[in-house]
Parts: C-alpha cells; sequence; structure tokens
C-alpha cells in the first residue's frame, strides 16, 4: 500500500469506520447527477464513487451490530443513540417538548417466574446452597439442582416473553380507564400510554424487562396529561395490570405452559433534575440503565452464544457453562416440535428461545433510532463536504429533488483483511475524520 501510494487513502477509509471492526464490503458504484426542474434534462456527473477505486478496493460500511461482543464500536453507538431516544421522552427534545418533565413518569421491571431454585444473593448475604458466592462467581444463576429444574419452562416463557408484554399493555389501558372513570373507547380521547423498554437477561437466562412508562395528554408527549392524571395512579394500574396478563401456552407431553409475569415487581416514580435533591430517580440515570442493557444479550448474562446455531453438534465444540447449553439443547430440542413451529425455536436456540426486539417504544415516546441515525449520516456527509472544500451555504442549500443519485451496491464480504486490521487498530485512539463513503450505500 505504502509502494502504491495509497496508505493514506486506507487510513482514511478506515478511520471513517469509527472503530467498526466486522464493517461490510461492498462493491459497486454512486453516481451523483444534477437535473434542471424546468425541463427534466439530466446533466453530467457531478460526483461519482466507484468501490474499484478505493484503496482498500470495498466500499466499507459499519455492521451496526447492537451486540457488545459482536462489535464494540457499533454497540456503543447504538447504547447512545438508546440513551438519547430515551433521555428525550423523559426531559422533552428532539421533537418532544420539554413539558413532558410535567407528565407522570415510572420506571418499572418486570421480572420472570420461577423455574426452579438458583444459586443467588452475590455477596456477603449467603445464598440457599449455604455459601457465600463472588459477584463474578460462574456458579450464580445456575440450578441448585439441575433435574429438578424446569428447563422446559424456561425457554416457552422466553418465547413467550414479549406475547406477555403486549398483553400487559392491552391490561394497562383498561386499569387506567377504569381508575378515571372512562370506557375504553374514550381513553384515548383523553390520555395516552407511552413507554420505552428494553429486554434483559437475568443470570438464569430469563428474560425480563425495564420499561419508562408515562402517562400523556391524547397527542402524547405534545399534549398535557388530564387532571386525574398522577403517578399513583398510574403506579396502581401497572401493577393490576401486571397480575392480571397471562398468556396461554402450548400443552408439551400433557404438560399445559400457562405464562405470567413473577412475582417481583418493581416501580419507581421518576422525578426530574428539579426534583432531585440526591435521592430521587433521576431521568439521566434511568436512561442510562436502560441504554446499558441496550447493547446486551444472552451471552453476556449467561455466557452463551452471540450468533446463531448451524447444527446441534457444535456444543460439543463451544466451552458454554453447563446451564446455558442445557437451555439451548432445550431449545432445540423443543424446535423439531411441528406444534411449536411457529416459535421458531431452533433459530433463536443461541437467545434462549427469546425471539424480540430488545428495544422498544411507542411511536408517541419520543424520537426514533432511525431518525437519530439519519441525522448522524447527514451530518457526516455536510462535513465530508466542507472537508472537500465546498462552501457550507451551497451544501446547505442543497436540494434532493434537483438531484439524480444512481448507485448499485453488492454484498462483497464482511470483515477487514490482516493489513487493515493491523492499520484500524493503530487508529484507534485517534479521532474519526469525517468521510461520506460509510452513507454512500444508504
Amino acid at each position: 500500500m505504502a509502494a502504491s501510494g495509497s496508505l493514506p487513502g486506507i487510513l482514511r477509509q478506515l478511520s471513517g469506520l469509527g472503530g467498526c471492526t466486522h464493517p461490510i464490503r461492498l462493491a459497486g458504484h454512486r453516481t451523483e447527477h444534477q437535473v434542471d426542474t424546468s425541463t427534466g434534462e439530466i446533466g453530467p456527473a457531478l460526483r461519482r464513487l466507484d468501490s474499484a477505486e478505493l484503496p482498500a478496493g470495498d466500499l466499507l460500511v459499519r455492521c451496526g451490530n447492537r451486540r457488545i461482543t459482536r462489535c464494540a464500536a457499533c454497540a456503543e453507538t447504538y447504547r447512545r443513540d438508546t440513551f438519547h431516544l430515551i433521555t428525550a421522552g423523559l426531559r422533552g427534545g428532539k421533537g418532544t417538548p420539554e413539558t413532558v418533565t410535567t407528565h407522570p413518569r415510572v420506571f418499572a421491571t418486570f421480572t420472570a417466574p420461577s423455574f426452579g431454585p438458583v444459586h443467588n444473593r452475590p455477596g456477603t448475604r449467603a445464598c440457599r446452597c449455604g455459601r457465600r458466592h463472588a459477584a463474578d462467581d460462574p456458579a450464580l444463576g445456575s440450578p441448585l439442582d439441575p433435574e429438578r429444574y424446569d428447563y422446559e419452562s424456561a425457554v416457552l416463557w422466553n418465547a413467550h416473553a414479549g406475547a406477555l408484554w403486549r398483553r400487559f399493555t392491552i391490561h394497562l389501558r383498561r386499569e387506567i380507564a377504569r381508575r378515571a372513570g372512562l370506557t375504553q373507547r374514550e381513553l384515548p380521547e383523553r390520555a395516552r400510554v407511552s413507554f420505552a423498554k428494553v429486554a434483559e437477561y437475568q443470570k438464569r437466562g430469563a428474560v425480563h424487562f425495564h420499561a419508562v412508562i408515562r402517562l400523556d395528554g391524547p397527542a402524547g408527549g405534545e399534549s398535557r396529561p388530564p387532571h386525574w392524571a398522577s403517578a399513583e395512579l398510574l403506579t396502581d394500574a401497572i401493577r393490576a395490570a401486571a397480575s392480571r396478563a397471562v398468556v396461554p401456552g402450548p400443552v408439551v407431553d400433557g404438560n399445559a405452559h400457562t405464562f405470567a409475569f413473577g412475582r417481583q415487581l418493581d416501580i419507581r416514580t421518576i422525578h426530574g433534575p428539579d426534583l432531585d435533591g440526591g435521592q430521587a430517580l433521576t431521568d439521566r440515570a434511568v436512561a442510562a440503565y436502560i441504554a446499558k442493557y441496550a447493547t446486551k444479550g444472552a451471552e453476556t448474562a449467561t455466557g452463551t452464544l452471540d450468533r446463531r446455531l448451524r447444527f446441534v453438534a457444535e456444543l460439543a465444540t463451544l466451552n458454554l457453562p453447563q446451564h446455558a447449553e442445557r437451555l439451548i439443547r432445550t431449545a432445540w430440542a423443543l424446535g423439531a416440535r411441528k406444534d411449536l413451529a411457529h416459535l421458531r425455536l431452533r433459530a433463536w436456540a443461541h437467545m434462549l428461545g427469546f425471539r424480540g426486539h430488545f428495544s422498544t417504544k411507542t411511536r408517541r415516546y419520543s424520537t426514533t433510532l432511525g431518525a437519530l441515525r439519519t441525522a448522524r449520516a447527514e451530518w457526516r456527509r455536510f462535513q465530508a463536504a466542507i472537508a472537500r472544500g465546498e462552501d457550507s451555504q451551497s451544501v446547505g442549500d442543497a436540494d434532493e429533488t434537483t438531484t439524480l443519485v444512481l448507485a448499485h451496491w453488492a454484498y462483497a464480504g464482511t470483515g477487514l483483511t490482516a493489513t487493515e486490521e493491523w492499520l484500524a487498530a493503530s487508529l484507534a485512539d485517534t479521532p474519526t475524520i469525517p468521510t461520506a463513503e460509510g452513507d454512500a450505500a444508504r
């Protein structure tokens, strides 16, 4: 590369990845043409990007993986986006009015039921087994008696957790309407429930949910909640809805399954920064807590896999904890049943049966991850144009309706070559050079 004079170019291209270690390689081209809006005539190419002319020989695009075990850099971007999304729904900003700080808001944690006693209580307290476990003891979360632990129910619980959350939200609106003296049909005209949640795996491998739940006016965060809305009413309705939410499960070998949340339900009122006296649960603390779990999957909590299995025989070559491996094998075995085909348990065996989204929100809660990514891509293109010496005013005045973009990209592989990995490592502590190449494929 140095002999060909492309070393500075490859450094620039790699720096535009922002530290992504498993970028997507694309082959193709992108051309921009000026269009005369009055005649429709297409002018000559204003700018052309050809992957064959790039130093790496391909267009390198961030992988965008949210898992911290797969790509720490992209996972950090996902975590920050989630933090801003949650914060906007608590403090306002990014299209959400600041008046949401006056709306009733709570932070709730919904847990799974027990499937059998496990090693728990790290620290100074004695566990059920009689020993004291260190915080990093691998035994934490594993069953005291694996032969009596209900692995089948544990996997099926994960598979139905998303449906159970949906059932809870239905009951929540019913409970709020009942406490307000309204019918279910009248409630949307007076109030709206907005929420953002993430899924987290406990050490035992069961999914539970952390959620910010907010009570708004009928237009969401843009409207004031009704006079009867309060954090106390919201808390009471959440407890009632959580106790009533039940999802009927399958019958497996004569064993009928029914799924509900566990008895441990933690609900805390969220106070804004103006009410924080050092004791209250602040907006920032909640957003940081939720965002932290948005980048973690089952592999972080239980030591299981962060990618799908092709064959169950692969488990023999992997050094997995016994508890995690048994959960995976249970999911794989259940996935062979035709009556459970809709759960796709083999495809999600590495996730211990859970196939839902890790981060979800209602439409009116705040901004979206897509909007944040679009704003970031536009900013990078703007910075790249400035770096090319283009006038900032002309960049800002560029109208998409007067520019025709022709692009064709094909997947060419994943990851970096050995030389590119070495160069990328040398850039780890250097600031990112603005580049629009990574956004060209979008």
